[in-house]
């Protein structure tokens, strides 16, 4: 049997990495590019060339360049029959690998069987200048080309040579040696990039009335409804409840689009003949680039659209149009003041309204260095040996970034810094890492995919301000085989803010736009608007080049969160059970000081008791200095760590095979009757426990409403006289009076107590309830 991991695996653990090539000062560091180690790096420009001479029988030649430090070699592309070419390529060699003591820049001609030698450049490593980011660039310089005897020949190399680090505005296109071996076709795909996710807008589409439309079937009455697509998304209204051929709806149907608006809004106005069967009456074609956009609820003008009929002729797909009198009433807006859910709400890294002219400045900024990982584990199987190839990918607000993919490394290094913008401290960064399965190109659809590693979240809200956060976070996922720790990442982060009054300021705020509460969407229609913004999203930023690909966005917006989860129920169940401990907690004291387990507390319970009784304008005041005294109390045991991934939390290191394989299948299901049978039936038991709770709940309820409802007349009788005795004597008496006496009596000496429940509980008992009508 396997053993479990220990859970110091699975921890979170401090680190002390050399930031920024210097070191702290107070809690920020010294220079600009701080929260990573610097990495150095031989860089050369290869500009152009001229006056290269002729090596055909044409009398021109092909020219392209080598750059060739030890074992690396670096290539140029090459033009044809050009003796003045322009390359303008940069390529980068790690320091840590340099192995030679000169770089070596070779022109030579492509020939079909054996390219020829042209002329070189070399330098000595030694005389290379440092240049350190913000000084200006490297002005690139003519050299003589020389032959291999070390003699001038013709032709002139336009080159810039230098030591640099990461910070160097080059290296995010320069041509690594650490990816020697990847091909051209994917070289793209190992680069670091930015990417702006779309700008969302939900378009509200009010279809109000049609008139004057002509159904093939005179003599019934039509049931026409009407089916609105935009893109991928399709809606319909209801079937109008005026049977005519002057149907009305008012009815709202919402749509997500991302500019720039690609597709068209396309409505049409059906009749349902049949079962299945709808007849088309007309339609129309909306561009939403013409479309009012509105920041409130204001009403925006109403529109008459003219329906166009389409008629089949003769079967064929060619059809003809037919204009006649038909039209659609419609009121369409795109709604800018909501924030357009894109990500899981528990997540959400940006929560500002969709029109920027709501937009309030930012509070401060977000820095993330991304160090490196150290042990990963093996993701794919090369030349017979285990092999990955690590990227990271952050999502905050609009802005996505991915890092540079490092080749064959289970301790890749990154040392990559990134900023955000925060608006709001409530909000999540997601930084995942996964694994490059299209180093050669390969981007065809149905082809391999990036596998995950695994993910880190940090919400902003739990970090100290401008205080450098530098930790190993453990990288894991769950496996059908169960929770597996896929190695470490290795992160800085600091959270700046620039106006602490704005900031606290914004802890008053609502979460959302205003319009979420004025005008707010069914929970049906957000889930709905959700998915639909996430599929925008993955399609567009897929797109891009190179490109982020669906299952990239997919996993980074926790698009499967909603998906039933044995797993997720039980660690949910749990988590209620933590919130409710602290009252079972006080309940559990409070019985202990009514049965006297310690008279010494109970004896100075009854004290407070009595003060408070005589001067109740303490009550307040007491209990808002008690909770301030334990906020300062636990102030000393305040998390210096940001939370991370909790495997005990989650119920990932106890959860068994069966409720994984469950959690990991498709949707609808693929596995065998006989699982989903037995998944089934557990799944029925498990909802009638929760049925049995919910009844009883129902049951108390239902008690409470039998004490006036006369059901059971004795005992409503019994409750009215009693609240007339109580009317009588809380009246005559003083409430200091009363307040003493039920405080005493809550108090009172075991000795005084019988074991058997009380009146008022035997009577609560006995009241009816609705379950004898239950079938």
């Amino acid at each position: 049997m396997q053993r479990p991991h220990p859970p110091e695996d699975f921890s979170l653990k401090e680190t002390s990495p050399h930031l920024g090539g210097g070191g702290f000062t107070g809690d920020k560091l010294s220079s600009t590019y701080d929260l990573v180690e610097q990495m150095h790096y031989l860089y050369v420009r290869v500009v152009k060339a001229k006056d290269l001479p002729a090596k055909d029988i044409t009398g021109s030649c092909d020219p392209y360049v080598e750059v060739k430090l030890g074992n690396y070699k670096g290539t140029t592309r090459h033009f044809e029959k050009k003796s003045n070419p322009e390359w303008n390529q940069v390529f980068a060699f790690s320091k840590d690998r340099i192995q030679s003591s000169a770089v070596e820049i070779v022109v030579k001609d492509k020939d079909f069987v054996k390219d020829d030698f042209m002329g070189r450049v070399s330098f000595d490593l030694s005389e290379v200048p440092k240049r350190v980011p913000p000084d200006s660039p490297l002005a690139p310089q003519w050299y003589r080309l020389e032959d291999r005897k070390g003699d001038k020949v013709k032709g002139e190399l336009m080159l810039a040579v230098w030591m640099g680090t990461q910070a160097d505005e080059a290296f995010p296109e320069a041509w690594h040696s650490d990816a020697a071996a990847v091909s051209s076709d994917g070289l793209a795909n190992i680069r670091s990039k930015v990417y702006l996710s779309p700008k969302l807008w939900y378009v509200r589409v009010n279809v109000i009335e049609a008139q004057d439309l002509q159904p093939g079937d005179k003599g019934r009455y039509p049931e026409v409804f009407v089916k609105a697509v935009l893109g991928n998304q399709v809606l319909k209204t209801r079937v109008s409840q005026s049977r005519s051929i002057n149907p009305m709806w008012n009815e709202d149907l919402m749509f997500v689009a991302a500019e720039p608006f690609e597709e068209h809004l396309v409505l049409s106005v059906e009749d349902r003949v049949g079962p299945n069967k709808d007849e088309g009456l007309g339609k129309c074609i909306i561009s939403l680039q013409i479309v009012d956009r509105r920041l409130d609820y204001k009403a925006v003008n109403t529109r008459w659209y003219n329906l166009e009929k389409h008629v089949v002729v003769e079967g064929e797909q060619k059809k003809k149009e037919i204009k006649f009198a038909s039209r659609i009433h419609l009121r369409i807006c795109l709604d800018g003041g909501y924030h357009v859910l894109d990500e899981s709400t528990h997540y959400s890294s940006d929560l500002r309204p969709t029109a920027k002219q709501l937009w309030k400045p930012s509070i401060g900024v977000l820095e993330l260095g991304i160090l490196n990982a150290q042990g990963l584990l093996p993701m794919k199987t090369k030349d017979g040996r285990g092999t990955t190839d690590a990227y990271c990918v952050a999502k905050y607000g609009q802005k996505w970034i991915r890092t540079r993919t490092i080749i064959d490394s289970f301790t890749p290094k990154w040392n990559e810094q990134y900023t955000w913008e925060v608006y709001d401290p409530c909000t999540v960064i997601t930084i995942g890492v996964f694994d490059n399965w299209h180093l050669h190109g390969g981007d065809k659809a149905g082809g391999p995919k990036d596998s995950r590693i695994g993910k880190v979240r940090i919400r902003l809200s739990t970090l100290e301000t401008d205080r450098v956060y530098t930790h190993a976070y453990p990288l894991l996922v769950l496996h059908t085989s169960g929770v597996k720790k896929m190695g470490e990442l290795h992160l800085a982060v600091r959270f700046t803010c620039s106006s602490l009054i704005n900031m606290l300021q914004i802890y008053t705020q609502p979460l959302l736009p205003k319009m979420h509460y004025l005008h707010p969407l069914s929970v049906s229609q957000l889930d709905n608007l959700r998915h639909q913004a996430t599929q925008i999203v993955s399609m567009r930023l897929s797109r891009a080049e190179p490109p982020l690909r669906k299952e990239i966005v997919e996993y980074m917006l926790d698009v499967d969160s909603h998906m039933w989860s044995m797993r997720r129920s039980k660690a949910n169940f749990f988590r209620i059970m933590g919130v409710l401990s602290g009252l079972i907690a006080v309940g559990k004291w409070f019985d202990q000081i009514c049965h006297w387990k310690n008279p010494l507390t109970t004896i100075l319970i009854h004290i407070l008791f009595l003060i408070l009784v005589l001067y109740p304008e303490l009550i307040l005041p007491t209990i808002f200095l008690y909770l301030f005294l334990i906020g300062i109390w636990y102030f000393r045991w305040r998390p210096r760590k940001p939370p991370h991934m909790d495997t005990r939390l989650s119920h990932a290191d106890t959860v068994f095979p069966d409720e994984l394989d469950e959690e990991f299948d498709t949707f609808p299901t693929s596995r065998p009757a006989e699982i989903v049978r037995m998944r089934y039936d557990r799944l029925r038991s498990v909802a009638g426990r929760i049925q049995t709770v919910v009844g009883d709940l129902a049951t108390q309820g239902e008690r409470l409403q039998s004490l006036l409802s006369w059901r059971d007349p004795r005992a409503t009788a019994l409750f009215v006289t009693f609240c007339l005795i109580a009317a009588i004597v809380l009246y005559v008496t003083p409430f200091r009076v009363v307040a003493l006496l039920t405080g005493f009596y809550m108090l009172r000496h075991p000795r005084f107590r019988h074991k058997l429940p009380s009146v008022p509980l035997n009577y609560f008992r006995r009241l009816p309830a609705r379950t004898d009508s239950m079938l």
